[in-house]
């Protein structure tokens, strides 16, 4: 785990760092830090990229602290909540600490609409249904017992807050989080994985399925199919070959994005005598890239403002709204988009923020200018995110 700092030990390290317009006023808001920092001057001020990289350092140690302190008691317990639902969850660790971090896996169990006690049984059947050679895995227990328990709404802000538990008190790597089901946990994986895709290193469905759930979000997202070839129950293996040449056809239309694979087992029910199990090591090889360079973004049932480095207007959030966006160099082309606005994150990694940002719209020009980093941005991103990748340090707002 990265160390962490007190506010106290921030201060004192922001005392000597090279951030010295805003060091003063940072350092009396971190002592009551009431309102909102982006309406602050001090957090308006220009920075560098060498403040920036060192803003960003502080500000992720903070971020460690106060997550710590919010989440240490729901983590010990394994009970974590959000609004009135709770998540409890088993755990089993598997090898060595990699040089890059742990690697998190999500195993969502199956049952559904049913007594409670069969999902019970389900959930203990899963924390020991996959081992893999590394890495937290992780068995959640559905916070319903319903159909549809692992795509409802309020279960997204509880895997984040389970991923959020494991960076910050399992070492996890927030790139190499993977999400895996089986049965009513593989329906579950065929919603929440589009949806979430930007948490997601790689995702694995297995004996699912998919409803009216849509596969384009899963551009950068590896993606992998597991069915039994005689698991005709609901129409779920007839469904799953349809997903699969889905999947084949989006590759074929964009042949950088959609990894994925199909595989639907010969002889195999909904059982699949842990065949399915090669999926993990499948997954592995892959991390997640929080900065894709091209991003399709269709809004499901379960809605989302915020989508890698894009966020759209709270109000206009809809069920089938979509954004298709690509950057290249320090140029971004919308080549679609159902929003009147969108906000564009940029950061270091992705742009040269020392040079204008040119912001087409289907190819016509809509505005090109400099941007300004900021720590108002970088703090307030994290805390709205919680996710260390998604920390940018500057905006441009689009209106369409």
């Amino acid at each position: 785990m990265r160390q962490k700092l007190t506010v106290v030990a921030a201060i004192l390290l922001l005392a000597t760092s090279n951030i010295h317009a805003q060091t003063d006023e940072f350092k009396e808001w971190l002592k009551n830090p009431v309102g909102d920092i982006t309406a602050q001057e001090f957090a308006k001020k220009k920075l560098n990229k060498k403040e920036c990289i060192e803003a960003t350092r502080i500000i992720d140690s903070l971020w460690y602290e106060t997550t710590a302190q919010r989440l240490a008691e729901p983590w010990k317990k394994l009970v974590l909540r959000h609004d009135t639902l709770k998540l409890a969850c088993m755990v089993r660790d598997f090898g060595a600490r990699p040089k890059d971090g742990r690697s998190l896996y999500i195993s969502m169990h199956g049952g559904g609409k049913c007594p409670k006690e069969i999902n019970d049984e389900q959930w203990m059947n899963q924390i020991y249904l996959y081992e893999p050679l590394e890495g937290i895995y992780v068995a959640p227990r559905a916070p319903w017992n319903d159909s549809d328990m692992w795509h409802k709404k309020g279960l997204d802000e509880l895997l984040d807050k389970l991923i959020q538990a494991c960076v910050v008190f399992e070492g996890v790597n927030p790139d190499k989080v993977y999400l895996l089901g089986y049965s009513a946990g593989g329906d579950g994986v065929w919603r929440v994985a589009p949806r979430m895709a930007d948490r997601w290193a790689a995702a694995s469905m297995m004996a699912g399925h998919p409803g009216n759930a849509s596969q384009v979000n899963l551009r950068n997202t590896p993606y992998m199919i597991w069915m039994g070839e005689n698991d005709s129950a609901y129409n779920r293996n007839a469904l799953a070959k349809e997903k699969g040449i889905v999947m084949d056809s989006l590759k074929k239309a964009d042949p950088k994005g959609y990894i994925h694979q199909t595989h639907i087992l010969k002889g195999k029910g909904h059982w699949m005598d842990g065949i399915d199990a090669d999926a993990l090591d499948w997954m592995a090889m892959r991390r997640r890239n929080p900065y894709p360079d091209k991003i399709v973004w269709r809004q499901e049932e379960v809605l989302q403002q915020n989508f890698y480095w894009i966020t759209a207007p709270q109000e206009e959030l809809a069920h089938g709204k979509t954004v298709v966006i690509e950057r290249d160099g320090n140029t971004i082309n919308i080549d679609k988009c159902d929003y009147s606005r969108l906000t564009i994150h940029l950061n270091d990694q992705m742009f040269n923020l020392d040079k204008k940002v040119t912001i087409l719209y289907k190819g016509k020009k809509l505005k090109s200018k400099k941007v300004q980093r900021n720590i108002g941005n970088i703090y307030h991103n994290i805390h709205t995110r919680n996710d260390l990748r998604y920390a940018f340090p500057a905006y441009i707002e689009i209106t369409l």
